[in-house]
């Protein structure tokens, strides 16, 4: 039998959350079904290092999307896939004008937001005219789904629901690994967010949060980098909030979530975040902004989390030190992630989808 060809195709391999989902397929695809093989802009990112060896890496070196449609478009017509799988939103637009050029090929889009709230240039909403000419749009979350019909028209039977997986073997093997944070150390609690420094994650919402917990004993730790990070850096010293650490992007967040007393979603939107995903998959409860992108399809209220407005800075706060004085069952978190969003049960979806064309 013949395998199925894929190419996935993403600006690089940076530790982003299509990125990860990427890699977690390309990686646990059967290969005797399967022949996977990623495209990328420029080959570069801190997942190059867990892509199994197997999985051929087609190096376009296009440092700017906006140069990248046609050398992707030579390569799709060299290999002749039988699948493309275009994991990124922008790329996923400019390429829906051209599919029809591929008759053999069935091409699938996965989009990593909600359209409405997070594509705003008027140049790449243009090419969402021709999002019908994809075989399957992947939505993450219900939000996504409805945004996708309700804004752009596209068509019912073109959305397909797949949560994103959580892969349990990887991040308990990272766990194993962990040390606890140096400034982890003394006795406050600590309560962590994680994402790029950008407006969308809301995290300058979360440092005026802060401002009504400087004297509590906590400390908030934030993860990431991003276009935003000096403006956060100086909200900070502004608000004299010596409680608030910036780390960096890490290549092992998970160290600083095994350690974590709470974790902080301040998202103003999101996609499906795989973020709040790994913190239950960590045992960690969450305190999650009431925002789209499916954070009511993850956070089973009172179990693994809760939902808050963190616009309402000081009542978000009262939930936050509320969160963190209730004692709470670690394994009953991570099975309640488990038991819907395993790697194994979200690949078995991903499977079906591509396999549905050649039965």
């Amino acid at each position: 039998m013949k395998k199925i060809s894929i190419i996935f195709i993403l600006p690089d391999l940076e530790t982003g959350g299509a990125e990860r989902i990427v890699t977690t397929i390309a990686n646990h695809l059967p290969r005797t079904i399967f022949e996977p093989k990623i495209l990328l802009l420029r080959k570069q990112g801190g997942y190059l290092d867990i892509l199994k060896e197997d999985v051929e890496i087609i190096d376009i070196r296009t440092p700017r999307i906006r140069y990248s449609l046609k050398p992707i478009l030579l390569e799709i017509k060299r290999r002749k896939p039988d699948i493309v799988f275009c994991g990124f939103g922008e790329v996923n637009a400019y390429l829906s004008l051209f599919i029809k050029m591929f008759p053999a090929t069935r091409f699938i889009a996965r989009e990593t937001n909600v359209v409405s709230q997070h594509v705003k240039r008027r140049e790449i909403r243009f090419f969402y005219k021709f999002y019908n000419n994809y075989h399957k749009i992947i939505c993450q979350s219900d939000d996504m789904q409805q945004d996708l019909e309700q804004n752009f028209n596209i068509k019912k039977e073109k959305l397909v629901k797949i949560n994103n997986p959580v892969d349990f073997d990887f991040i308990d093997a990272q766990l194993k690994i962990s040390e606890r944070p140096e400034s982890f150390q003394g006795n406050h609690k600590n309560v962590v967010a994680i994402g790029n420094l950008s407006a969308r994650k809301g995290f300058d919402e979360l440092l005026k949060v802060f401002h009504f917990l400087r004297n509590e004993p906590l400390k908030l730790h934030i993860l990431g980098d991003g276009a935003d990070k000096n403006l956060l850096h100086q909200m900070k010293d502004d608000m004299k909030l010596v409680n608030v650490i910036f780390h960096g992007q890490q290549k092992n967040p998970y160290r600083f979530l095994k350690y974590a007393d709470l974790f902080v979603l301040s998202s103003r939107y999101e996609g499906f975040p795989n973020v709040l995903l790994e913190a239950g998959a960590c045992g960690v409860y969450s305190l999650a902004n009431n925002c789209p992108g499916g954070i009511n399809e993850i956070i089973q209220e009172g179990v693994n989390g809760e939902i808050a407005e963190i616009h309402l800075h000081r009542e978000f706060a009262e939930r936050l030190i509320s969160a963190l004085a209730r004692p709470r069952d670690k394994e009953a978190i991570r099975n309640s992630i488990k038991s819907r969003f395993s790697r194994d049960i979200i690949l078995n979806q991903f499977e079906g989808l591509f396999t549905s064309y050649f039965n």
